[in-house]
């Protein structure tokens, strides 16, 4: 910001924020619902009966995931917020809880605040994540009570499939651990990969909950509107702490998201494949620039490590020259976790020729 009033033109790849618009007809049924004086009072909590049933009906359609509506789902004021304040429900002061490094924030913070204790998991392509999560188990006491976790991944854009979250629901059930998992990142994927929803594995609804959002799907970050769906005693136990802190979400938001869940799912599809148009430009250019880059096949991230004559200075001084030299912004890989210092994340939050644009500025300084 300081540099953009000094006149400079910044291209900001750094913070995860959709700039595209919302599908029109979801806008439509907004201000449809908005010009109804009984969609002005409070609403509930855990979302209203129809947004519920529409959320079972997608996780039936999409995984042939079957949900109670009124026992196993829940509307959340976007995944953030709903994570967050289940894991204050749940985590008392001194518990363990597992979470990747990398991670997105909130999975870590989410903890910090409720008075527990983090213990990292590395999740690096030279690691493997199962046999680093059983070596910490015999280390760690008391005993972990919860493990959060988040694929199509943020930051790291690693993806998963089904036989992943199949180890995820054995290790949970055999140490009574519960399982979190983070799914943002549904529909942002690539070159025909499928996200799997950790829901659909068998056991899964035993051992754990599940939080998607509708910000990326389609558009919607400053509707601030997502959904958990899961275990009963674990909804129950989000349901009761958000029945303290909120009245439920502006129910016209409410409805126009029962839209966007029903009707055509075109325009994520859509949305997906802007995305990867804008993951090739910047992929493929840093690779003519000499810096070589893994294609992620899901998120809106792209998570680059810092070129090797470059590594010494680590992500927040890189982070600092390419937006010093370069006049590109991006998100340093320390700031999801000690084990992002190699890398930066790049977000794809602006158009292709913004992206070639970025991608010449880099060229020059490299």
């Amino acid at each position: 910001m300081e540099a953009r009033r000094r006149g400079e033109d910044i291209i900001d790849l750094g913070m995860g924020n959709p700039d595209k618009a919302t599908p029109p007809r979801i806008v439509e049924k907004l201000v449809e619902a908005s010009a109804n004086p009984k969609n002005h009072r409070y609403s509930s909590s855990r979302g209203i009966y129809r947004l519920r049933c529409a959320v079972a009906d997608w996780y039936k359609r999409r995984y042939g995931v079957d949900l109670d509506p009124d026992s196993e789902t829940i509307v959340t004021i976007g995944a953030k917020e709903g994570l967050s304040h289940f894991v204050l429900s749940v985590v008392e002061p001194g518990s363990s809880v597992l979470v990747p490094n990398p991670t997105y924030p909130i999975h870590t913070y989410s903890v910090i605040i409720a008075g527990g204790d983090i213990r990292s998991i590395p999740l690096t392509p030279e690691r493997d994540f199962f046999s680093d999560l059983m070596t910490a188990l015999k280390l760690i006491w008391p005993r972990p009570v919860m493990m959060i976790i988040s694929f199509p991944h943020n930051p790291t854009a690693r993806v998963v499939e089904r036989d992943f979250f199949e180890e995820v629901v054995e290790f949970a059930r055999e140490n009574d651990v519960i399982v979190v998992h983070d799914f943002a990142y549904a529909d942002i994927v690539f070159d025909g990969y499928v996200a799997p929803s950790f829901l659909s594995i068998p056991g899964a609804k035993d051992v754990g909950i599940e939080f998607t959002s509708m910000s990326k799907s389609f558009n919607m970050p400053g509707w601030r509107i997502g959904f958990a769906a899961g275990n009963p005693k674990l909804i129950a136990a989000l349901a009761r702490m958000k029945s303290y802190f909120d009245y439920g979400i502006f129910q016209p938001i409410q409805i126009a998201s029962i839209i966007a869940l029903t009707e055509d799912q075109g325009a994520a599809v859509e949305i997906a494949a802007n995305y990867g148009k804008r993951r090739d430009a910047l992929v493929d250019g840093l690779a003519r620039a000499g810096w070589e880059i893994e294609k992620p096949k899901g998120t809106m991230f792209v998570w680059a490590k810092i070129p090797d004559r470059y590594r010494k200075m680590g992500s927040l001084e890189f982070s600092k020259f390419l937006l010093r030299e370069a006049k590109v912004a991006v998100s340093p890989g320390v700031g999801f976790g000690s084990e992002g210092n190699d890398y930066v994340r790049f977000a794809l939050v602006e158009n292709t020729h913004r992206i070639t644009q970025a991608v010449k500025g880099i060229k020059r300084i490299l």
